[in-house]
């Protein structure tokens, strides 16, 4: 019999199991609740345990999407705007794209491009919205029904790029310049979540998505006016001031509240 999964404060993981399958799973203390491989069945059907379980240390933790895109929000914190020289209360929102060859996963490494690139790479831990539904024009009162759930993400950022470049897209592009994970929680209220960025155990970002200039209704509905969202795109919604150069040898966690932690080894 097919056991149903109760649909509160849901961690769901995408892994690789221990006979090399990739699937998505509910996260139950130290086991892992196997339920699809396929993202589609995730989002449009009850979820349903398939009888197969495995202890986490056992399996291979994924990027819990393959996203179409991975949507950015810049200076959407006043005080990060001003110490990055953006703009602190903008009118519209500050948009740019990351490739998704960007992601990695929680305990992925973040690989440093050749100090002939650049010279000054930082971390942005942020809040990630996972799309669970395909949206165009979506009216602000009904953006919420769109967010399948949220996650945590790191936009990892050449900073000496984003002064020197017309545009974004180098800065932020860079492979494994995109660590996203561990899993999508289900079930939480992402307008009031309490983010912390540490580096080698030190705290250098604090803040809380309720500081944000724009509301996550608002960034979904006015993004979707530019371009149609699709089920398993990322939203990330912009970091809190604090953020520092990393070097190699460093370790860089994102924690926020009622989702976990997202920690990255650099190299």
């Amino acid at each position: 019999m097919i056991k149903q999964v109760q649909p509160k404060m849901q961690k769901i993981v995408r892994y690789l199991n221990p006979d090399d399958q990739i699937y998505y799973g509910i996260v139950e203390g130290g086991e892992v609740l196997q339920l699809t491989s396929n993202f589609t069945e995730l989002i449009n059907d009850e979820l349903k345990f398939d009888g197969l379980k495995f202890k986490y240390k056992d399996v291979k933790i994924l990027e819990p999407v393959i996203p179409s895109k991975i949507i950015n929000f810049g200076w959407t914190y006043a005080e990060h705007a001003k110490e990055t020289g953006g703009k602190p209360f903008l009118k519209e929102p500050f948009l740019f794209l990351k490739p998704t060859s960007s992601l990695i996963p929680n305990e992925g490494e973040i690989i440093l491009p050749s100090s002939k690139l650049t010279k000054q790479v930082e971390m942005e831990g942020e809040l990630a919205l996972i799309i669970g539904k395909r949206g165009k024009n979506i009216k602000e009162e009904e953006a919420m029904d769109y967010i399948f759930g949220c996650t945590i993400f790191n936009d990892v950022t050449a900073r000496d790029l984003t002064k020197t470049d017309p545009q974004f897209t180098r800065a932020k592009g860079f492979d494994t310049f995109g660590p996203l994970g561990p899993w999508i929680v289900k079930g939480i209220d992402p307008t009031n979540l309490r983010i912390v960025t540490t580096l080698n155990g030190k705290v250098v970002q604090e803040g809380n998505t309720s500081q944000m200039s724009f509301s996550i209704p608002y960034l979904v509905s006015w993004i979707s006016q530019v371009m149609t969202l699709e089920p398993g795109d990322v939203l990330a919604t912009g970091s809190p001031s604090g953020s520092c150069p990393m070097k190699s040898g460093d370790i860089v966690s994102v924690e926020v509240e009622n989702i976990g932690k997202l920690s990255n080894y650099v190299i």
